[in-house]
């Protein structure tokens, strides 16, 4: 990566080091944070104030409208907010290390789940019949769900804790790729926010003239950014795969991080699945990461050993 390199600090160097430090050091990060929470807490309260013009009948809508019924479904909006941030959490650690951005997406995917299980709650038909309802058996995939998922966060971030360092790195290519992890964040920003505005405004507009056809679309959401947004990272993670080459071709790191590419595949495309093979998708994608990451250590300790 000589190209990098004009004298102590190259012009590339210094434009990238201000970018990153404007979008994505960790004073704009805790702003983030802080701007993410006020809106979760204004979401929050309007959205309960909406049901409640609902439920005084000064606003007309479907009796169908799954997000205007129940207060509890209120708690659905300011998760939103959540994923929002965790969205930018996962940019602001792709420098940092790939299985703590790898880590991110299975974050983002179980708070999706969660957000569900808020939304089967609020349409709820408690009946002896239970297996006859929608929202009844979802509820149960969902739950179920949010265990395992929770589960296999914990082991993978324990798998990645307990990693091993066994091979010398060259401090030159791991400082190029770094940079190179840092070029990839900043261009992902402007996407994503883009990605965003384009996603959400199309599915606001779209359904503009009735709010109850917004609120009964309010689970298609997930399909108009969340799946556009795992094919970003699909990509992403394709690229620092390559990105890895300048800095190792060992062998388990790159079937490694190539797991991780079938994993992102898998939870992309759970997005266009419903019911039990939707959340058996997710699972399955998080727990083959989890053995991704599980086998690569073996390797680490089999080399430490020989």
């Amino acid at each position: 990566m000589v190209f990098f390199r004009f004298g102590s600090m190259s012009w590339m160097d210094k434009h990238v080091d201000k970018l990153y430090r404007l979008f994505l050091s960790k004073e704009t990060k805790e702003r983030s944070e802080h701007i993410i929470i006020k809106g979760a807490i204004i979401s929050f309260l309007l959205h309960l104030l909406l049901i409640g013009l609902v439920d005084f009948g000064l606003i007309g809508i479907n009796k169908d409208a799954e997000l205007l019924t129940n207060p509890i479904a209120a708690i659905y909006t300011p998760f939103s907010f959540i994923l929002i941030y965790e969205v930018y959490l996962l940019v602001y650690y792709i420098p940092k290390s790939i299985t703590t951005y790898i880590r991110k997406q299975y974050e983002i995917i179980t708070l999706i789940v969660i957000r569900s299980v808020f939304k089967d709650l609020a349409n709820l038909e408690l009946s002896k019949d239970w297996f006859q309802y929608k929202y009844d058996v979802q509820l149960i995939y969902d739950i179920l769900a949010t265990l395992l998922l929770f589960f296999l966060i914990y082991l993978f971030s324990s798998l990645d804790k307990r990693r091993q360092k066994v091979m010398d790195i060259d401090q030159t290519k791991l400082k190029n790729f770094i940079q190179l992890k840092q070029i990839l964040s900043l261009v992902l920003v402007p996407v994503l926010v883009v990605l965003a505005t384009v996603s959400f405004s199309t599915w606001i507009f779209t359904n503009f003239f009735s709010i109850e056809d917004i609120v009964n679309n309010m689970g298609d959401v997930n399909k108009i950014f969340y799946d556009d947004f795992f094919t970003i990272l699909i990509l992403t993670d394709v690229l620092l795969l390559l990105f890895s080459f300048t800095q190792t071709d060992y062998f388990p790191k790159v079937i490694r991080n190539s797991g991780f590419i079938i994993s992102t595949i898998l939870i992309k495309i759970s997005f266009s699945t419903e019911g039990l093979l939707n959340t058996v998708l997710i699972v399955t994608a998080v727990l083959f990461g989890v053995l991704i990451l599980w086998i690569h250590n073996q390797y680490l300790k089999l080399q430490e050993e020989s």
